[in-house]
């Protein structure tokens, strides 16, 4: 997704300029295009029997979604499951945890109003 976000249109023989030895096959590569576009991430503008593919969502909705479908398949949809995860893990410092409190407070109070 990063080389459509970064270039642009692109068809398929293109993003294969991008990879260093050893590359992907044409084929592999249009599959994971295809696969990127069935779920929604890509679309498609057909010249004659070749397609150029563009970013459908932007980088941001990508990680979101990315994000949420980790948490549901890893944590069962429990964002308390993955900061809990974080803490025994010790990947989270106590500060940066009392910042996420105070954001999720100051969150719920704007909702509030």
């Amino acid at each position: 997704m990063g080389f459509f976000w970064e270039k642009g249109p692109l068809f398929v023989k293109q993003l294969l300029d991008f990879y260093e030895a050893p590359k992907p096959h044409f084929n592999t590569l249009s599959t994971i295009v295809r696969g990127l576009e069935e779920k929604g991430f890509l679309t498609h503008t057909a010249f004659g029997n070749t397609y150029q593919y563009m970013a459908q969502i932007s980088e941001e909705d990508f990680h979101k979604a990315t994000l949420k479908q980790v948490i549901r398949k890893y944590f069962d949809n429990s964002y308390l499951g993955v900061v809990s995860s974080l803490v025994k893990e010790e990947s989270i410092a106590l500060d940066d945890l009392k910042k996420l409190i105070a954001e999720v407070e100051k969150a719920h109070e704007n909702k509030a109003k």
